[in-house]
């Protein structure tokens, strides 16, 4: 506003300037100004004394604040330099007088639009935030049974309908993956439960026989054994599958002929090997658990610890509610030792397929047992029991 008026002003002024400078070309002689508030100087030092210095010290400049809020306007006669028209135009200002007035309406106005923009956002924002929000709601905390199907086609074709169709897609394949897993673990069930029952029936059923040497006791009584094993270790694997709840499965333990008889399942594998096997006396305590789940833990950790171990001594303690299992061997390999009870991980050394951890640390997940594991010249296992 400020550059329109003064393109107003300094245009009437040029115009004032050329009808001067004509007359002065056709008659030799400087008119009257047309204009009242115009007046021709012929040298600075007879300019309105409120401009005078101020024109002589700036020479180049055009505008110029005077006294009682006077405004000059400067123009230099470019046909004669020592001419010039000084228009005093404070009559002509109209941007100045209501500058107040102008950035009031104009703070108002802002704050109107501000306002305006803000609430239309927020309008448009809840309703494109709606269908995201109810669709939250749909999978959120879904139960595995009651997966939503076909409900994409109910929001709209934008960013949300997307999201909605890879939703149902994604849901889609989870209940198929849970399906077929319930499937598997009821199959596996029948299947590996039925067969063990028969051979645990048919060395029963031989073993009642009168006519058996001691020798072949001995076989079937460990045929025996191993079938109650299988059948308490496919039993907790099985839980494990279902997430079944077990603490009202929980009973008194005798923690020391259970790790007696792991050792002495797992004793091959110490075969001509110069390993001793400790078992501390405060392993001869009763804890209360589920022992179908600490027979699979105990075995596990036992098995590992004769496995790796080439020469020395295996320790079994329990100390401050704690299973430990110590051994001498190699310790674990620093490039696996971040990872190593996940699936498949295991030692260039091992013969195993790299389960044994794993299983271990999902029985102790299940069952709110604290399992850690250091290596330093040998590994230590403790599983703190809850």
């Amino acid at each position: 506003m400020y550059t329109l008026e003064d393109s107003f002003i300094e245009k009437t002024i040029v115009q004032e300037a050329e009808y001067l400078n004509q007359v002065y070309q056709s008659t030799g002689q400087w008119p009257s100004t047309r204009q009242g508030n115009m007046q021709l100087y012929f040298s600075k030092e007879s300019f309105p004394e409120d401009i005078r210095q101020t024109s002589i010290a700036e020479p180049r400049r055009k505008e110029f604040y005077g006294h009682n809020n006077r405004h000059y306007h400067l123009h230099t006669l470019t046909e004669q330099p020592n001419t010039f028209l000084v228009a005093e135009v404070s009559a002509d200002l109209l941007v100045r007088p209501i500058r107040g007035e102008i950035i009031k309406f104009l703070l108002m106005s802002t704050l109107i639009v501000t306002i305006s923009a803000c609430l239309i956002a927020w309008l448009m924002g809840r309703r494109t935030t709606r269908p995201l929000k109810q669709l939250a709601q749909l999978v959120n905390g879904v139960a595995p049974e009651n997966i939503p199907e076909k409900f994409a086609h109910h929001y709209p074709n934008n960013e949300i309908g997307i999201l909605a169709t890879t939703l149902e897609r994604t849901l889609k394949n989870m209940s198929n993956a849970l399906e077929r897993e319930k499937c598997f673990t009821r199959d596996t069930s029948h299947e590996l439960r039925t067969p063990l029952a028969i051979i645990k029936n048919a060395v029963e059923v031989y073993m009642c026989k009168a006519t058996l040497n001691n020798q072949d006791k001995q076989v079937l009584n460990r045929i025996n054994e191993a079938c109650q094993q299988m059948e308490q270790t496919v039993s907790t694997l099985l839980i494990l599958a279902r997430e079944e709840n077990t603490q009202v499965t929980q009973e008194a333990t005798k923690l020391m002929p259970m790790i007696e008889a792991s050792v002495i399942n797992n004793h091959y594998i110490l075969a001509n090997k110069p390993v001793e096997v400790e078992i501390d006396n405060s392993c001869n305590i009763t804890i209360t658990c589920q022992p179908g789940m600490l027979k699979v833990l105990i075995n596990n950790l036992i098995s590992n610890a004769f496995q790796y171990t080439e020469h020395g001594k295996v320790s079994i303690l329990f100390m401050d509610n704690q299973i430990i299992v110590k051994d001498t061997g190699p310790g674990i390999e620093a490039e696996i030792s971040n990872k190593i009870t996940e699936p498949a991980i295991k030692g260039s050394q091992s013969t195993g397929f790299g389960f044994g951890l794993s299983i271990v640390k999902r029985l102790c997940d299940h069952q709110g047992w604290l399992l850690v594991v250091t290596s330093d010249q040998g590994t230590t296992v403790s599983v703190t029991l809850s």
